[in-house]
């Protein structure tokens, strides 16, 4: 049975009720690409996800989450004493702020397992990774995840990589680009947004986007770029594929994470790069009609 595994960091969200009630769920870019690729992956596909938890309740209840969710769990290390990252949301007008309390998380030593990794991309057909899977392991760890990403992206694997940049996980400017830098070199596939990369990298166009990316190796690079659509690139033509107008924008959290989801797992189904992007589109403009990360497919109807 072919494997689409994603690997990062699944943390524990608080949401506001109103006054100080809150709502907890579970979230993270990684594992919400994994909830929309198990979705509308083809049948007899499975999806698993790659982590580390602790030994706590609340690792517990998420593990138990994401398998209720068809989510196969049997890769998670578990580590004593440990316990999964908190973030608190913030909404205003369907744009969300975060509050994060993560540098005690145990996904942070996810690779530090290095044949347990193994293991898991070894199963895997699709690999699919991000900025931020990289922004919370030690030099060492990412050192680990990027050299086995490259011997399976060698091997002739889908090695899918979201570069979500995200400065406040790192230490310095140039230690996040040069990092991303290599994650996209260990990647075939590089599915950047373009507000991130213009202004973090400087890019000017998303031509030049495309360029840098291939440049370091990627055989694709989607480009997304919110209403304007997304921009597919395999070869030097570039080809655009417009947005899907939304019947109206509730929350923007995980449209990112939904178009990557379900591009992969139209890709996995056989579709060209611009019916899965296409699709993905759809996806994503029904996604930010409702809030919250993680909608049902039976609620977004795609």
């Amino acid at each position: 049975m072919p494997l689409f595994l994603s690997i990062g960091e699944c943390m524990i969200e608080l949401a506001s009720l109103g006054g100080d009630t809150m709502r907890k769920g579970f979230a993270g870019d990684t594992f919400n690409t994994a909830w929309y690729a198990r979705s509308f992956l083809p049948e007899g596909w499975r999806t698993a996800y790659f982590t580390a938890l602790g030994d706590d309740r609340a690792s517990g209840e998420m593990a138990d989450f994401m398998t209720g969710a068809g989510i196969d769990t049997g890769y998670i290390r578990r580590i004593p004493g440990k316990s999964p990252g908190l973030y608190m949301i913030h909404l205003d007008n369907g744009e969300r702020s975060f509050s994060y309390w993560r540098s005690a998380s145990a996904a942070r030593s996810l690779a530090d397992d290095r044949a347990a990794l193994e293991v898991a991309m070894n199963d895997a057909e699709i690999i699919y990774f991000s900025g931020i899977t990289l922004a919370i392991l030690t030099s060492g760890a990412r050192k680990t995840l990027l050299e086995l990403a490259a011997v399976q992206k060698a091997r002739g694997k889908i090695v899918a990589f979201d570069p979500n940049l995200r400065p406040r996980l790192w230490t310095d400017k140039d230690e996040m680009l040069d990092v991303i830098s290599d994650g996209a070199r260990a990647a075939s596939i590089v599915m950047p947004g373009f507000d991130d990369e213009a202004v973090h990298f400087g890019d000017v166009s998303i031509a030049a986007t495309v360029s840098r990316y291939r440049g370091l190796g990627a055989a694709s690079v989607i480009v997304k770029d919110g209403a304007n659509g997304a921009t597919i690139a395999e070869t030097a033509e570039q080809t655009h594929v417009p947005a899907f107008p939304p019947a109206g924008i509730v929350d923007t959290t995980s449209a990112g994470d939904s178009f990557n989801g379900g591009y992969l797992a139209r890709i996995a189904a056989g579709d060209t790069p611009r019916d899965a992007a296409a699709f993905a589109a759809r996806v994503a403009s029904a996604v930010i009609g409702h809030a919250g990360a993680l909608i049902s497919r039976e609620t977004l109807g795609v």
